[in-house]
């Protein structure tokens, strides 16, 4: 019975008299996640400040470090998030954790259609792994002859500004699972969809071997955090 009171007196203290390291939960609990700002989302996840910063503080000024954008900050690595004063491994651990199940549940319909029909279909399945990204990664869509994915793999991950692709490591997996056709991706963080001649040579190399092993190579997508750029789409292959 104490605790029960206990928890009624605490609901019914107005919201301007609750600590700053407090509100963001009792606000959760009284009006629901829509409520909360992304600072007090943050918050949340983060549970507690410092001497002189409540959490709601660290979860402002860390969405300020990435320019007020949860894309941005889907970038920063654990290493980049438990240097920021006020948030240690743990913590840390629980940001990049929240921001990956949001980025599974972007990616979650997408994963859920029968078939590929369009460049679109591409970049809604991928853009969720790919589309953040502060390096290049480079993936692979396996098809059958129903155009369903049987499966989609990375295939190398590099730098900034690039990253090697093994043509052989392409077509062992097709043939390892009978696939039919591929499609593949790859990001550009840079943000720009022009491909490079790099792109396009690797591109070529991929249509050529794959006609040798029978393994048609529908398309091949150029993705950005916004947008995306389809070879097919502009008839490069």
């Amino acid at each position: 019975m104490l605790v029960s009171e206990k928890k009624m007196y605490r609901f019914s203290i107005p919201l301007r008299g609750w600590k700053d390291e407090d509100r963001p939960r009792e606000k959760f609990l009284l009006k629901g996640a829509a409520a909360l700002s992304d600072a007090e989302l943050l918050a949340v996840l983060i549970g507690s400040g410092t001497r002189d910063r409540s959490a709601v503080t660290i979860g402002r000024q860390l969405l300020n470090k990435a320019e007020n954008q949860l894309n941005s900050l889907a970038r920063f690595s654990l290493e980049d998030l438990c240097n920021f004063k006020g948030i240690g491994q743990v913590k840390a651990v629980k940001i990049a954790a929240a921001l990956e199940l949001g980025r599974r549940r972007q990616q979650e319909p997408a994963r859920q259609r029968t078939s590929i029909q369009s460049s679109k279909h591409v970049f809604e399945l991928l853009h969720a792994v790919l589309g953040d990204l502060p390096h290049e990664e480079f993936w692979c869509i396996y098809l059958n002859n129903a155009n369903r994915v049987m499966c989609y793999d990375q295939l190398s991950k590099g730098g900034i500004t690039g990253t090697m692709v093994d043509i052989r490591l392409v077509y062992r997996q097709a043939i390892r699972i009978s696939a039919v056709a591929i499609i593949l991706a790859h990001n550009h963080p840079s943000g720009t969809l022009k491909p490079s001649e790099s792109d396009i040579r690797l591109t070529r190399k991929l249509v050529e071997a794959g006609k040798h092993l029978d393994v048609q190579v529908l398309d091949h997508l150029i993705i950005t955090e916004k947008a995306y750029f389809s070879f097919a789409d502009e008839q490069l292959l």
